[in-house]
């Protein structure tokens, strides 16, 4: 699904955006503990890894080695090697009914965005139908604008990280892409900062 350039991890510790999505990620997963939860492009496991600790039930997949390596160390078995080329799940979970997906900050890095939305419903449909959580850098006219007018929207856009952000999310693009790919929008929430000026969005939609 992607053209992918291994991101190096070092550390377990999580980036900065433990600070301002945590909070509203637990709140949308609230009560989902008895369900199996996929983490689509888990990084290191820190998300995955605050879930565990409060009782969910969650698997994590990511193209990055290193990063699947550090989270085996904590919890051994729960994180596997995937880099979303593949239409499948690895064969260690092929037999779970995943009815939830959690993906934070992923979809902004990927070059076939809708790809990556139907793999994620595929392996929602196997186990007749679940939630999708995704979150991106939140992008809106009035932010966009504010960058423009402080000349930040060079650093903003990253254009000198290779493998960094290739896509800019609003709230009605995003939202449009998973209408179109069969999914029902179900929530929004702006993380970070002040409204409309958000570091990042989660939207919530379902299948």
């Amino acid at each position: 699904m992607s053209q992918y350039q291994e991101y190096p991890y070092h550390s377990e510790k999580p980036s900065h955006i433990e600070a301002y999505l945590t909070k509203p990620l637990l709140a949308i997963l609230e009560g989902k503990q008895h369900l199996k939860i996929l983490d689509v492009g888990c990084g290191n496991g820190w998300l995955a890894s605050r879930l565990l600790g409060r009782g969910f039930d969650v698997y994590g997949i990511d193209a990055s080695e290193s990063g699947v390596a550090l989270a085996n160390q904590r919890h051994p078995g729960r994180f596997f090697v995937q880099d979303l080329t593949s239409d499948d799940l690895p064969t260690e979970l092929g037999s779970h009914a995943f009815r939830v997906i959690v993906s934070t900050e992923v979809i902004e890095h990927l070059y076939n965005p809708r790809e990556y939305i139907r793999f994620c419903r595929a392996v929602l449909q196997k186990a007749g139908g679940g939630d999708l959580v995704i979150s991106t850098p939140y992008h809106g006219y009035l932010k966009n604008l504010l960058l423009a007018l402080t000349g930040k929207m060079d650093a903003h856009f990253t254009v000198r990280w290779d493998g960094g952000h290739i896509k800019f999310w609003s709230r009605q693009s995003l939202s449009g892409l998973l209408q179109e790919e069969g999914f029902t929008v179900t929530g929004f929430a702006g993380c970070g900062r002040f409204s409309y000026l958000w570091k990042s969005m989660i939207i919530t939609s379902s299948t």
